[in-house]
């Protein structure tokens, strides 16, 4: 082997603009300056001052501030996908795309080794051009990628419903599915969509494009948990597929804030219903309104940390007529930002209800709460069947065909989980839930991983080192 084995590494990271694929490229950044590899990270300017505290290595890890142009249609001075409803998000990719020319700039200084990107389908031609390589990192589910976007899917708009939702030939799984409800083909009609034939990519163009350009992809699982899908991916794009693990930050070594321990502290262990949606899934009023009087139905104790809904400028004000006198003393509806790991690791949290994003589904799988999916993108509901029907950890809340929750559905799915003495579910997914556990917490399972991770990219180098020599005359 070449003497570039051992080369300490140069990474620069260019994630879609969104906090969701900031923070999982920031947590690696963090591994692999943890490891003495040095990283550029190029994100808009406003999100700097909103990440600095979670960069631990500032003498390893640079950030580079891009200027975000206004797009038509857009928000004046919106940066990022938290500053943007969901249907502006293909408005929120054009002027992600007119960064190119100050990306190019910048990694044209840089040269490194590697460019890690996931909505930038153009980076790989650039990445060629500068002599780096171009890994496409992404953060959704493996099996999200597999039955959404892959060469042998090809999701058009011309495609029936009927033809959304099957699966692509040699898929590998008859139970991470979708099913033939309008709410979940909405889900894949959305990939095809190509901003009225303007030349912006659709988003199933946009990231098939960006695997296939790629000099290798790199998913953040375990193949314990989703190696079939890995497998598939392998197969479909005839590429090197690395994986980092899911790379969560380490539980804060601070403690809970006192509000949150003097009130969980009043209820028995095990006991309290947690519930958090993340900050991209903004609920209509009267959904909103449905899902607490669900809370309030189930019985047990609950915390429910949801962002204000659609229309309302405070949380109070969008809640149920005499549900804050009804549930006192046992319910607590939270507005603000919310320490997830470490209310999952509180002894009397016993149930977590989850919208099933990918960082939220690891920290889950990681806890030895019970877990309820309440899904709403399309990679949530591929994640969430994952956890349902294939590793059988947890259940999903029952929906209309429009992706109506009734409360009844919702206090139904909490009881089948946390009621252990009526319920036969509960017991089933609790002990297959600890199984998993088992597994994916192994003693230094996440640090081999990532070790084997880093171990690929030197090879990668390596071959390159290989052939320089071998064409040198």
């Amino acid at each position: 082997m070449s003497s570039l084995s051992s080369t300490k590494l140069h990474v620069s990271m260019f994630p879609w603009f969104a906090f969701g694929h900031f923070i999982p490229y920031l947590q690696l950044s963090n591994e692999l300056a943890q490891r003495g590899h040095r990283v550029s990270f190029l994100l808009p300017k406003a999100a700097q001052a909103k990440l600095q505290h979670l960069n631990h290595y500032p003498n390893l890890i640079n950030f580079y501030p891009l200027l975000v142009p206004h797009v038509d249609g857009l928000p004046l001075g919106a940066e990022t996908a938290s500053d943007v409803p969901f249907p502006l998000h293909m408005h929120l990719a054009i002027a992600f795309d007119r960064t190119q020319n100050q990306v190019e700039t910048i990694l044209t200084t840089l040269k490194p080794h590697f460019i890690f990107f996931d909505f930038s389908h153009w980076m790989p031609v650039l990445a060629h051009q500068l002599g780096s390589k171009a890994i496409h990192y992404s953060m959704v589910s493996a099996a999200t990628l597999a039955l959404r976007m892959v060469p042998a899917k090809n999701i058009a708009k011309h495609m029936t419903n009927e033809e959304l939702i099957q699966p692509p030939p040699g898929y590998p799984s008859l139970l991470v599915l979708l099913k033939h409800k309008e709410f979940e083909i909405a889900t894949v009609k959305i990939l095809a969509e190509d901003h009225n034939g303007t030349g912006v990519p659709s988003w199933y163009s946009r990231i098939t494009s960006s695997m296939k350009g790629g000099e290798a992809i790199a998913l953040r699982t375990y193949h314990e948990v989703e190696g079939p899908y890995c497998d598939y991916l392998r197969q479909q794009y005839a590429k090197l597929v690395l994986l980092t693990g899911p790379v969560l930050p380490e539980t804060p070594a601070t403690k809970l804030d006192e509000k949150w321990i003097n009130w969980l502290y009043n209820f028995e262990q095990g006991t309290v219903v947690y519930c958090a949606f993340g900050s991209q899934n903004i609920l209509q009023k009267d959904q909103f309104q449905e899902l607490l009087l669900g809370f309030e139905l189930c019985g047990q104790p609950f915390l429910v940390a949801l962002s204000t809904p659609d229309g309302c400028v405070t949380i109070e004000e969008a809640l149920p007529e005499g549900f804050e006198e009804r549930v006192k003393g046992r319910g607590w509806v939270y507005g603000g930002w919310v320490p997830q790991t470490l209310i999952l690791e509180h002894p009397s949290v016993g149930c977590s209800v989850t919208h099933c994003g990918y960082g939220s589904m690891w920290e889950s799988l990681l806890s030895d709460c019970q877990i309820v999916c309440v899904p709403y993108l399309g990679d949530q509901i591929l994640n969430a069947r994952l956890m349902v029907e294939e590793l059988k950890v947890a259940v999903e809340v029952e929906r209309k065909d429009n992706g109506w929750i009734s409360k009844e559905s919702l206090s139904e799915a909490i009881i089948s989980v946390m009621d252990k003495d009526t319920s036969e579910v509960a017991g089933i997914v609790k002990h297959n839930h600890a199984k998993l556990k088992e597994v994916i917490t192994r003693e230094g399972m996440q640090e081999r991983y990532l070790d084997t991770f880093i171990q690929s990219l030197q090879g990668l180098l390596d071959r390159l080192g290989d052939c320089m020599n071998s064409t040198t005359p």
